[in-house]
């Protein structure tokens, strides 16, 4: 049983994808313009990151519109996993942009170049975390609407972004009005080391997705809660989850009476689908009813119920 067509998650993640591409291009023009001015390499640092959230952005970008596209042929289960497959690609970039800016910045500790045109450095980085800011928000609002995985992703490097461009400020501004270039340097590494373990985060969550890891025992818990609220129902057992962007996959056995009609347990299926729909609506459930004791044993690796979220 799939729920209805998700037009307002697609709309939800169309639309902050859009606003990510045109903040990156954005910050990218006036990160160059401080560059040029300054000659600082906390700017620069930060100036490549942004050149790069570009490229996770237009991924993300066509990811969320290649994964809600509808089953097909090919994609029986349909193209969900393309937000997981985007935000590898995203841990990828991240993982070189914090390599150029973390060698870059050693470079600097020990040859360290006075950082000009102070106060424009100060303005552009200033106006970028506002902006940055303001998507991280925009980004926030479409996830609770959509738990897009792709969105998530983009969010967490533009968060991680947030964090750094206050850590850049920090450098330029002492750079250019304490006299102590060496903190603009340093400033740039710890942007590395930042983003570094931002992209770490992100390859766990996209493998996790990607290897099918089950939900959390909370969800599972509350889909078995739902099930067993119709009496009729005495047990639950092969309960396999995991998220297809953002789609919850449900599938499990349930047990019946032996003596109800097929109609019946007809209707109490849907029954209990319909009351997983609606602890999670956007969710993919297949239930298969087996008369009570005459179930197969379907073993488990590490699930001695035969359980499996």
């Amino acid at each position: 049983m799939t729920t209805p067509a998700l037009d307002d998650v697609q709309q939800a993640t169309r639309s902050v994808t859009r606003l990510s591409v045109g903040v990156a291009v954005v910050l990218i023009a006036l990160k160059a313009f401080a560059l040029g001015a300054s000659g600082s390499v906390a700017i620069m640092a930060s100036l490549t990151d942004s050149a790069l959230d570009l490229v996770a952005s237009l991924a993300t970008f066509f990811a969320v519109r290649w994964a809600a596209a509808p089953p097909d042929a090919e994609h029986r289960h349909g193209h969900g996993k393309g937000e997981a497959m985007a935000a590898l690609v995203q841990s990828g970039l991240i993982f070189a942009s914090a390599l150029f800016i973390g060698w870059e910045a050693v470079l600097r500790i020990f040859d360290p170049r006075p950082v000009s045109s102070g106060y424009w450095a100060v303005m552009v980085v200033l106006v970028s975390i506002a902006l940055t800011g303001w998507l991280v928000w925009m980004q926030d609002r479409a996830i609770k609407r959509s738990g897009s995985m792709a969105v998530k992703a983009d969010r967490a490097h533009y968060a991680a972004d947030l964090a750094a461009g206050v850590v850049v400020l920090i450098g330029v501004a002492s750079g250019a009005f304490l006299s102590a270039p060496g903190l603009d340097a340093a400033a740039g590494l710890i942007v590395a080391v930042w983003l570094f373990w931002g992209a770490l985060t992100l390859l766990r969550e996209a493998a996790d997705h990607l290897l099918d890891r089950g939900v959390p025992d909370a969800d599972r818990i509350a889909i078995t809660t739902a099930v067993l609220a119709d009496p009729r129902i005495s047990g639950v057992h092969q309960l396999r989850s995991r998220m297809v962007g953002p789609v919850l996959s449900v599938q499990m056995h349930v047990d019946l009476e032996p003596s109800l009609t097929l109609e019946q347990a007809h209707d109490i299926v849907v029954g209990a689908e319909r009351r997983i729909l609606d602890a999670f609506p956007r969710a993919d459930i297949l239930i298969h009813p087996d008369p009570r004791g005459r179930a197969e044993v379907h073993a488990e690796p590490g699930e001695a119920s035969g359980e499996n979220a």
